[in-house]
């Protein structure tokens, strides 16, 4: 014999009603969910510009579900160097730092539309990558 604790009973609750909204909301049917990932180094206005352009062309020109973008934490990677190429001298220091802009846009949709959304013009500096979940 096990005793059921409310605590437990509560959460099964609450798991029940998450997928019963992820079976009435999202994915449901044929379509699937496309995870578009845009990242840059270089411009933050490029990646807005492409980010802009796929939305655009998700919704009004293909009338598909988007969510996003969602803008991540941007990551500094700092690298902190001595000027002097030999030691000697006084102590002075270079700081480095790259900036790493992430976002990342939910797409729902049959696979087959894939193609299409993505064919739009994308920024030299802009990295894309493209993930299919069923």
């Amino acid at each position: 014999y096990q005793r059921r604790v409310h605590g437990d009973r509560s959460r099964e609750l609450h798991l029940m009603a998450g997928l019963a909204k992820k079976v009435d909301g999202e994915a449901t049917g044929a379509e699937s969910k496309i995870r578009i990932t845009l990242t840059t180094s270089k411009s933050v206005a490029n990646l807005e510009k492409v980010c802009a352009d796929l939305i655009r062309g998700a919704r009004d020109e293909k009338g598909l579900k988007v969510r996003g973008p969602v803008r991540m934490p941007t990551k500094v990677l700092r690298l902190t160097v001595r000027k002097s190429p030999c030691g000697e001298g006084t102590n002075t220091w270079d700081r480095w730092e790259m900036r790493v802009h992430k976002r990342v846009i939910d797409l729902y949709s049959p696979p087959e539309t894939v193609k299409q959304i993505t064919s739009i013009a994308i920024e030299p500096d802009v990295d894309v990558e493209v993930v299919l979940q069923p």
